[in-house]
């Protein structure tokens, strides 16, 4: 999620989410070699458990980049096989590699050889497109044995094809028919392996039987529609109630981060850009999103914006640990425009 899962997004959904791993952005091998330290590897622990997404296809490449990133406590390394944009596929890493199980295997050894700590592999179900076609499920094992067999320590499967040509990032994750099928299959008849599904999971509902098929699921772009999705996911996965966890807490929690970025220079907006859905649901979020969308306002202290979003919501909304607003009574709902 390149621009999305920056480590002021990570550090904000760390607050409601406190067991959930974290990936950061794909980070190609040649940023991570030659790109600023600051900019690329540098994280808050806070933000911890935390993988470390590469992309790239030149084993040697793969590891000096793992050697590089282990000066800093990441706790795995994740290896992108899944991206399908147009970009990606011309540098030749992302979900083309899927074509090449082989090289794919490399990557992983060359990976597992740099690091003690666990080396993930991040995939389709399969891939169509210039000339390739490697869909069927039977293809997956392929790709998935040759990975197991190098020392891949889990597998993160999106449970759609990749078509390389003709349709965009976008298309990608809402054209090609979910297969969760093939994900249950694939766990069902590699029991030993560590295999979680991701793909299409915005509702509880959605994301808790997948626990009775596979070891765990990745959300996605349902953290960034809703929020306290996550946390209302950890509490059904965990059984932990997290009561603690308000909208007010998670707030309230962000202001001295706030402050201390503002104090490095940094642009407010670079932070609370990421927040305008959390409030998704509930009265007041239209004027919260518009609090924190352009043309931005200005305040004496960047965490201001905080205090100014928490005066829009009455405390019943901010000390909430509902994921979404109890609906009216039917009597009043009938009466209330």
């Amino acid at each position: 999620m390149v621009d999305w899962t920056d480590r002021h997004f990570r550090f904000f959904v760390r607050q409601l989410a406190p067991r959930s791993l974290l990936y950061t952005e794909m980070h190609t091998t040649g940023a991570v070699l030659r790109g600023k330290p600051e900019q690329i590897l540098d994280f808050d622990p806070r933000e911890k458990p935390l993988a470390l997404q590469i992309a790239g296809d030149d084993p040697d490449a793969v590891a000096r980049a793992v050697r590089k990133a282990d000066a800093w406590p990441y706790d795995e390394y994740n290896l992108n096989c899944g991206c399908p944009s147009d970009r990606v596929q011309d540098a030749h890493f992302g979900a083309c590699l899927m074509a090449e199980p082989a090289l794919v295997a490399d990557l992983v050894k060359a990976m597992k050889d740099a690091t003690s700590k666990p080396v993930t592999v991040k995939h389709r179900i399969g891939i169509r497109g210039h000339g390739v076609v490697r869909e069927r499920y039977e293809e997956m094992v392929e790709f998935v044995g040759a990975c197991a067999a190098a020392g891949a320590d889990r597998f993160i499967v999106h449970a759609r094809i990749a078509v390389l040509e003709g349709l965009d990032p976008k298309q990608n994750r809402e054209i090609p028919p979910l297969r969760y099928e093939d994900v249950h299959r694939l766990k069902r008849e590699f029991p030993h392996l560590t295999i979680e599904i991701n793909g299409g999971f915005r509702t509880l509902d959605s994301l808790l039987p997948q626990f009775d098929a596979v070891d765990g699921v990745m959300v996605g772009r349902a953290a960034y529609e809703d929020p306290y999705f996550l946390t209302a996911a950890e509490r059904a996965v965990f059984g932990d109630p997290l009561t603690t966890v308000t909208r007010r807490s998670v707030l309230n929690a962000l202001v001295p981060y706030f402050d201390e970025w503002e104090a490095r220079g940094l642009p407010p907006h670079k932070i609370y850009h990421h927040m305008t859905d959390l409030f998704a649901g509930f009265s007041g979020a239209r004027r919260w999103r518009q609090l924190l969308s352009p043309p931005y306002r200005t305040f004496a202290r960047a965490s201001d914006v905080l205090r100014a979003g928490m005066d829009l919501f009455p405390d019943a909304t901010l000390d909430s640990t509902d994921l979404r607003p109890a609906p009216l009574p039917r009597e009043l709902a009938s009466t209330t425009l």
